[in-house]
């Protein structure tokens, strides 16, 4: 993917996410691959709102999270975390948000560890999964002001359940991936619907989202 592409895609990502209410104020952070050897990684500027989002906070970063362009700004602080997901998975891509509902769940179920989800029709639209009786587990972390403790966290975690497509951090939101920008676009679709869902059928006195 061409610098320009990223951009403007991840511009159009933010744009869109907000509108939906999963990036609201400055919250949520997107990125794309753009090289692996070496690796650059460009990636939404720290302190911008996501629906005002232009190709302008748009940065590049290298494999420390440190800027590698002359664009004004600073790279998001969870630059690290995005790094070690598009190693550990071999992402192209990586999109974090902050909905109500992924909040509310990695709280409720952090006691357990995650939220596993099954039996949704929507599950197919996860890459890799052919049916609505998968049962995808969501690991919860504790959130970490220490990026790179957070980072080596993160690892762990992914090595300890290599068929995840999404992570929380508690009190704080949603990590997805995806081969490219649109895969992961969808997966965030596809949990943030998850999410809600599990979350509403509690709220009505349905199965426990308590894991």
């Amino acid at each position: 993917m061409s610098s320009h592409e990223a951009a403007t895609t991840l511009c159009e990502i933010g744009h869109r996410f907000y509108a939906r209410g999963w990036v609201l104020g400055t919250s949520g952070n997107f990125s794309a691959v753009l090289s692996r050897d070496p690796f650059e990684l460009a990636i939404t500027a720290s302190a911008v709102a996501k629906g005002d989002l232009r190709p302008s906070h748009i940065l590049h970063c290298n494999d420390q999270g440190r800027s590698v362009c002359d664009t004004p700004g600073t790279p998001s602080a969870e630059a690290l975390l995005h790094i070690a997901i598009a190693r550990r998975r071999h992402a192209g891509a990586v999109l974090h948000t902050h909905s109500v509902w992924s909040t509310m769940l990695s709280d409720a179920c952090a006691a357990g560890g995650g939220v596993a989800i099954e039996g949704y029709e929507m599950l197919k639209g996860l890459a890799g999964v052919t049916t609505h009786e998968h049962r995808e587990w969501i690991p919860i972390l504790e959130n970490d002001q220490d990026m790179p403790r957070l980072a080596r966290r993160v690892v762990e975690t992914l090595g300890e359940h290599p068929d995840t497509h999404a992570f929380l951090l508690r009190r704080h939101g949603l990590y997805t991936w995806g081969e490219s920008l649109a895969d992961a676009e969808r997966h965030v679709e596809i949990l943030e619907f998850l999410l809600e869902a599990v979350g509403r059928t509690s709220a009505v006195g349905g199965a426990s989202w308590r894991y």
